[in-house]
C-alpha cells in the first residue's frame, strides 16, 4: 500500500506518506512546500516515523545510539490503518489510526488545525485491543524528522536552537545557540550522522517550569524556516532534538519512564490518552512565531471576563507587608490602593496564622490575632472602596505541623515506599483522590461565600519530586493522575464561579504552562525583588504567556534616597515594567511621598486607557529578547495602526538607542511618550529608515511610547 496525504492549511505545509509496508511517515512539516529531493530514499526506510512508542519487552531492529527516542519498539512497526479528514468549528482535523499487528495495540493520532493560525495541536490515544497486558513506557506527542533539511549548508552551520531557561527570580531567560554550542558536534560524514548525544530538555515533577519552559524554537537560518512548539502539561515532560539517518528530528512528549519514572499498564480493552502539544511554523523569524503562538493561546484559553477587562490588582506582599498582614495595616493600604485606581485588592499569605506559618499551613482559618474582627471586616471594607477582595491560598499543600494533616489518612498525600513525601516541611496533597478535591472545594466555597472574595492568588512552593505510588502503576503515573485531577478540580471551580479570578502563582513563574493557563486567566511571572532585573522578565513575558495574562509586580519602594530625580525615575521604571502586561501593584503606597503616589496613579490611568488594545495586541522585540545584562531593553505590542513600546535603560554608558521597526518603514507615524508625563527626553521617528530613536540621559530610567500611523 502506498499513499500520500498532502495538507496545506494556514501557512503550514504537511506531507504524510504510507510506504509499501504500510508504515505512516511524516515527511514534511514546514512553512514552505515539500521538495521530495531533500530526503534520501535510504533514510526513509528507518526514519520519518510519525509516532514513536515504547512498550515493554520488545527489541529494536536497529541501533539508536544512547537514550534517544528513535527506533522505538513497537513504534518502528506501527502500520497505517486509516485516517479521517474533517472540518469542525475550529478548523481542519485529521485523525490517523495506526496498529501494531503483533500486539493488537492501536494508536489514534489527532492533528487539529486552527483557522487563521499557523499552529496545530496534536495528541494521541493508545488502545490495547489485544489479549495481553501491555506496558507503555513512552509515547511521542509529536515526532518530526527532517528539521532543516532544506538548503545545502550543514546543520551545524545553519541551525539555531532557542531554549527558554527558567528559574526562581530569573524567569524567561532565553538562550540561542548553534548545534555545536549546545553540544551536538558532527562525528561522522554528512548523511551518516548517528551520534549518541542530543539536545535533551526535561522537567520531572510537579513544578512544571522550575528549570525550563516547555517550549522552544528551532530555525534554519539558510532558508528562514522556523518551527516552534509548546508542551501543554502541568508536570513531567520531555523534548529532544537529535539525529537519525543523517537528519535532525524533534520529539515532544509528556512523562516517560527514562526521565520521569512513568509507565502505564494497559489491560486488554484499556486506553491511555497522551499529552497534547502545539507545533507551529513560520518563515518570518522568532517574532512571527510568537505572534502565532499568542493567537493560538488566546484561541484555546477558557473564555473569561478578566482577560477582556484587564483589571488592576493590588497585592500586599512584594516590598510591602511581606506576608505579615493585619487589619491595622490593611485598612490604610486599601485606601491608598483605591486612590491609585486599583480594582482588585488581594491579602497575601499570613492571614490564617498568628505567627510563623510555613510548616503549619493547611486549615485556612483566619487568625483572630491579625484580624480581631475577622477577615470579613477587611474584605467588606475593600468592597466599600470599590474594589474586589482577594485572598492568598496554597491549596495543594499541608504543613507537617498542620493539625488537620495529622488527622487525615496517608491516602490523601503523596507517598513513596509507603511513607509520606516531605518537601520543605510540607506534605503534597494528592488531587487524584476525590476526597482531596472535595476538601479543596469546601475551602474555596467557604472563602467565596463567607468572605465574598472574587480573587484567589493560588500559590505553590514545593517540589514533591517524581510522583506518588497512590493508585497508579508507577510513581510517575501517580503524578500524572494527580495533575489531571487538579485540572479537573480547577474546571469544577470555574463552573461554579465563572467570575472568580484565580492567579496561577508558583513561587513566581515556576508553573507557566498552558495546561494551567488554558484555565487560569492570569499568571505570576516572577517574585523578582529587584525592579531593574524585572525589566528583562517583563519584556520576555509574552513569549510564555499572552500579554493580558502576564502579571508583573510594580512596587515603588520606600527608602532614604535623597536624590529626588532618582526616586522619581525609580517609581516610573517600576510602573513601566507592568504597563504593557498586567499591573500587579504593590509597594507600600501608604509610605510613599504624595508626588510618588501620584506617579503610580498616573501610570494606572494611562494603563486603563490602553488596556483595550493590550488584550488583542501581538508582541514584538525591536532589540531581540532581553538578557539580564543588557543596558537597553524593549518590548513592543502591535495593534492595528498603533505600536506601543516599553523602553528601559538600565546601567551603562550608552544614553541613546535606536529601535528598528522595518514594517513601518516609509510610513508617517506620530510618536508620543505616554508615561511619565514629566519627561523631557528626546525621541524621533525616522520615516525613511524605519527607525525610532530615543535618548534617556539618566541611567535606570524607563518610558512608555506610542507610535501611531497617520490616517
Amino acid at each position: 500500500m502506498e499513499k500520500r496525504i498532502d495538507v496545506v492549511e494556514n501557512g503550514i505545509y504537511a506531507v504524510w506518506e504510507v510506504d509499501q509496508e504500510g508504515i505512516l511517515k511524516l515527511l514534511h512539516f514546514a512553512a514552505c512546500p515539500f521538495d521530495g529531493q531533500t530526503i534520501h530514499v535510504t533514510a526513509k526506510e528507518r526514519a520519518f516515523r510519525f509516532i514513536e512508542m515504547n512498550l515493554s519487552g520488545f527489541d529494536r531492529p536497529y541501533e539508536r545510539h544512547g537514550n534517544k527516542y528513535v527506533a522505538t519498539a513497537p513504534g518502528y512497526r506501527l502500520k497505517y490503518v486509516s485516517h479521517e479528514d474533517i472540518r469542525n468549528e475550529i478548523g481542519r482535523c485529521l485523525t490517523f489510526v495506526l496498529r501494531d499487528e503483533m500486539t493488537d495495540v492501536y494508536v489514534d493520532a489527532m492533528v487539529q488545525f486552527y483557522d487563521g493560525i499557523s499552529v496545530v495541536r496534536i495528541w494521541q490515544r493508545v488502545r490495547n485491543e489485544g489479549t495481553e497486558r501491555q506496558t507503555l513506557e513512552y509515547l511521542s506527542s509529536f515526532h518530526l524528522t527532517g528539521i532543516g533539511k532544506e538548503g545545502i549548508c550543514p546543520p551545524e552551520e545553519k541551525i539555531a536552537v532557542s531554549i527558554p531557561c527558567n528559574g526562581w527570580q530569573r524567569e524567561l531567560n532565553w538562550k540561542t545557540a548553534s548545534l555545536p554550542q549546545w553540544g551536538m558536534d558532527r562525528v561522522q560524514p554528512a548523511g551518516r550522522q548517528r551520534s549518541s548525544n542530543y539536545i535533551s530538555v526535561s522537567n520531572t515533577g510537579n513544578w512544571s517550569t522550575k528549570e525550563y519552559l516547555p517550549m522552544g524554537y528551532v530555525e534554519n537560518r539558510e532558508d528562514g524556516n522556523g518551527i516552534f512548539f509548546q508542551i501543554e502539561h502541568n508536570g513531567s515532560w520531555h523534548w529532544e532534538l537529535g539525529d537519525q539517518e543523517g537528519y535532525l528530528y524533534l520529539a515532544l512528549s509528556g512523562p516517560d519512564e527514562l526521565h520521569s519514572h512513568w509507565y502505564e499498564d494497559l489491560e486488554p480493552g484499556e486506553s491511555f490518552t497522551g499529552i497534547p502539544v502545539s507545533v507551529g511554523v513560520t518563515a518570518g523569524g522568532f517574532d512571527r512565531a510568537m505572534e502565532e503562538l499568542t493567537k493560538y493561546r488566546r484561541r484555546i484559553r477558557r473564555k473569561n471576563r478578566d482577560n477582556e477587562t484587564l483589571p488592576v490588582i493590588f497585592n500586599d506582599y512584594m516590598n510591602c507587608l511581606w506576608g505579615k498582614p493585619s487589619a491595622e495595616l490593611e485598612f490604610p493600604l486599601v485606601d491608598a490602593a483605591a486612590e491609585a485606581g486599583c480594582e482588585y485588592f488581594c491579602i497575601d499569605c499570613g492571614w490564617y496564622s498568628d505567627g510563623a506559618w510555613w510548616d503549619s499551613v493547611g486549615e485556612w482559618r483566619e487568625s483572630r490575632m491579625r484580624f480581631p474582627n475577622g477577615v470579613k471586616e477587611v474584605t467588606d471594607y475593600i468592597r466599600s472602596r470599590g474594589m474586589v477582595p482577594g485572598l492568598w491560598l496554597e491549596i495543594e499543600v499541608m504543613g507537617i505541623h498542620c493539625k488537620l494533616a495529622q488527622e487525615l489518612p496517608d491516602s490523601w498525600f503523596f507517598r513513596r515506599h509507603g511513607k509520606r513525601v516531605y518537601d520543605r516541611s510540607r506534605y503534597q496533597l494528592d488531587f487524584g483522590n476525590p476526597q482531596v478535591r472535595s476538601h479543596a472545594d469546601a475551602v474555596v466555597d467557604r472563602l467565596v461565600q463567607e468572605y465574598g472574595i472574587g480573587y484567589i492568588k493560588m500559590d505553590y512552593n514545593i517540589e514533591p519530586g517524581i510522583g506518588t505510588e497512590n493508585g497508579a502503576d508507577s510513581v510517575g503515573g501517580g503524578l500524572l493522575r494527580h495533575e489531571r485531577g487538579y485540572l479537573e478540580w480547577l474546571d469544577g471551580v470555574f463552573r461554579r464561579y465563572p467570575g472568580l479570578v484565580i492567579e496561577n502563582c508558583s513561587s513566581g513563574g515556576l508553573r507557566m504552562d498552558y495546561a494551567m493557563l488554558s484555565r487560569y486567566s492570569i499568571q505570576s511571572t516572577s517574585d523578582q525583588e529587584n525592579y531593574l532585573n524585572y525589566a528583562t522578565i517583563a519584556a520576555n513575558a509574552p513569549t510564555a504567556v499572552t500579554p493580558e495574562q502576564s502579571a508583573v509586580w510594580a512596587y515603588p519602594m520606600e527608602h532614604g534616597e535623597t536624590d529626588e530625580k532618582a526616586v522619581r525615575e525609580e517609581v516610573a521604571f517600576n510602573m513601566v515594567n507592568a504597563m504593557l502586561l498586567r499591573i500587579h501593584q504593590s509597594g507600600h503606597l501608604v509610605n510613599l511621598a504624595r508626588e510618588h503616589r501620584m506617579l503610580v496613579r498616573e501610570a494606572i490611568q494611562v494603563y486603563r486607557q490602553i488596556r483595550g488594545d493590550i488584550k488583542e495586541a501581538l508582541p514584538f522585540w525591536p532589540l531581540g529578547l532581553s538578557g539580564f545584562g543588557d543596558e537597553w531593553v524593549c518590548l513592543g505590542l502591535r495593534k492595528g495602526r498603533r505600536r506601543y513600546l516599553a523602553v528601559w535603560r538600565r546601567e551603562g554608558d550608552k544614553p541613546c538607542q535606536t529601535f528598528p521597526l522595518p514594517d513601518l518603514k516609509g510610513k508617517k507615524m506620530d510618536a508620543v511618550c505616554l508615561y511619565p508625563s514629566y519627561h523631557s527626553d528626546r525621541f524621533a521617528w525616522q520615516q525613511n529608515t524605519g527607525i525610532f530613536s530615543v535618548c534617556l540621559e539618566r541611567e535606570k530610567t524607563a518610558r512608555l511610547f506610542l507610535l501611531e500611523e497617520r490616517e
